[in-house]
């Protein structure tokens, strides 16, 4: 019954957005989920984990992975200082951990620390050469760096190994895009044409090359989402991807408004989530950027009219 008031109260929002042209959209009632909250149950895996912290006869390696773990759950809960200590924490224990790596890589990236990120990354696939995300993370820490040529080769090789996977797809794009948007558009195209189709995710893509408006894009969120916390998740990912494409196209009002979507739904431990709050940061560079330019521009034409 709750699930499916979310829904019709998402497809009423996407509704207000059916007469918006789709370059210029409003956002004053966007579908929105209910924000993930903390639950009894991590709550009280937390309380056993600090108790037996409190043990004096644990080994290293025990206590290396109760840090691991209680790092995961304050990862989850969005308490990313806290979780980071515990990680380092947990390598001082037992340094040869490439999930450990591997997240505090992410961590490097979020905060655009990219050396100490790309360090860690190798570290995570020295030790583990088949790591699942590791080379995945490294090519977006590359990307979010500007070495786009190296991002490709990671983004591209880990594509390469599924590629009936969206997000690997939509990542290698977002690359690409920043090299040649009209191949980047084509190579887009080809992939979508050569995949299974079967991930939800490839509904993303499918908005990426203008096979479906933004409204029906949003609608089967809403339709398709069984629960709140898949509508949640699906939402959160598609503010940040359609915010990605606003911003590379200099929308940055909108853009502004779908990272903060993205971020609304408190999925902390979705890459997109983790990356908004970066690309916020970005997006206030490009900003600053961009009226520093109009300054400029006023300047030389009040200057030309006193002439």
């Amino acid at each position: 019954m709750i699930a499916n008031r979310i829904k019709l109260a998402c497809i009423a929002m996407v509704a207000l957005l059916a007469g918006c042209s789709s370059s210029q959209p409003q956002w004053a009632q966007p579908p929105m989920a209910v924000p993930f909250q903390p639950t009894i149950q991590e709550q009280i895996q937390l309380a056993r984990i600090d108790q037996l912290l409190r043990r004096n006869d644990l080994s290293d390696d025990t206590l290396a992975q109760m840090y691991y773990e209680r790092g995961l759950l304050h990862d989850s809960l969005g308490l990313r200082d806290l979780a980071r200590l515990d990680f380092n924490q947990s390598l001082s224990f037992k340094p040869d951990q490439p999930d450990v790596f591997n997240i505090l890589g992410v961590y490097f990236t979020q905060s655009a620390h990219f050396d100490a990120a790309y360090e860690a990354f190798d570290s995570s696939l020295e030790l583990n050469i088949h790591h699942p995300f590791a080379q995945r993370n490294r090519g977006i820490a590359l990307y979010y760096g500007g070495r786009y040529d190296l991002a490709f080769e990671d983004l591209n090789a880990h594509y390469q190994q599924n590629i009936n996977d969206p997000y690997r797809v939509i990542w290698l794009y977002l690359v690409e895009l920043e090299q040649d948007p009209v191949k980047a558009q084509e190579k887009l195209r080809l992939r979508y044409d050569n995949s299974d189709k079967q991930d939800w995710g490839w509904q993303i893509v499918r908005w990426y090359l203008n096979d479906i408006t933004e409204t029906q894009f949003l609608n089967q969120i809403a339709l398709d989402s069984e629960d709140n916390a898949l509508l949640a998740e699906r939402l959160t990912e598609a503010y940040f991807y359609m915010g990605k494409l606003y911003f590379h196209n200099k929308d940055y009002g909108t853009a502004l408004m779908l990272y903060k979507l993205a971020l609304a739904g408190n999925v902390y431990e979705f890459v997109e989530h983790r990356f908004a709050l970066l690309e916020l940061s970005r997006l206030q560079a490009a900003i600053n950027e961009q009226q520093q330019f109009d300054a400029v521009l006023d300047v030389n034409s009040e200057s030309e009219a006193a002439q």
